[in-house]
């Protein structure tokens, strides 16, 4: 299992090193969770000028595509504020690095690419910033709760998804809000067993393995 830490969501819940949350954190790690720094406060506070991009900010996501709009500079900077607490706080190293939404911006790319993170993840793929290499091919099959519509397409997604034989690897996405709905949580165990059948339960760190081994 990886969790996507957010330092300070929507700058109103900062991690406190020393707090319950942060030893619960550390003993996670020491579990062997992997660890992702996932954006710093989770919150798109940027005004667009693309097009594209604004239509990717209110379609995508509900405001929250953190990394979508940075500039180089200021993604630089909330990546390395977040990583250093997230470390700090766990004792280890980052497994890499997830933005908001899946949402890059050339801005955050290349801040990845300066920050060599090992690794980061899209709707469609894994890949090494700093290589600037694909790691894996791999859809996530994910579930939203945000509305009753979204969360009727999600779990209709999902049951078609799962059972897909394209891909080797396949990524399963869940959100803290997901677990408070019993169809979504039903839909979230089917995911994993059907998966389970089929498939191994790796870790990221084992996509990085393969990808040594194959060069």
């Amino acid at each position: 299992m990886a969790m996507l830490v957010v330092p300070n969501f929507w700058n109103r819940s900062p991690i406190v090193r020393g707090s319950a949350f942060a030893s619960r954190l550390r003993a996670w790690a020491e579990q062997g969770v992997e660890m992702f720094l996932h954006g710093h406060s989770h919150r798109d506070d940027v005004e667009h000028a693309s097009r594209l991009d604004r239509l990717k900010a209110r379609h995508l996501t509900a405001g929250e595509g953190e990394f979508l709009g940075l500039s180089h500079v200021e993604a630089t900077i909330r990546i390395e504020m977040g990583r250093r607490l997230l470390e700090d706080v766990t004792g280890v190293a980052i497994t890499g690095f997830v933005a908001p939404a899946w949402l890059y911006g050339k801005g955050a790319k290349a801040a990845l690419a300066d920050a060599e993170i090992a690794m980061a993840e899209d709707h469609w793929r894994v890949w090494d910033p700093a290589r600037d290499a694909t790691l894996a091919f791999s859809p996530v099959v994910t579930w939203a709760t945000r509305t009753p519509g979204r969360m009727a397409s999600s779990l209709a997604v999902a049951e078609v998804a799962r059972r897909m034989p394209f891909f080797r690897v396949m990524r399963i996405g869940v959100h803290p809000g997901d677990c408070g709905e019993p169809q979504v949580m039903d839909s979230i165990s089917e995911t994993v067993a059907t998966m389970r059948r089929s498939r191994q339960v790796s870790r990221y760190a084992d996509l990085q393995a393969d990808a040594a081994c194959a060069s």
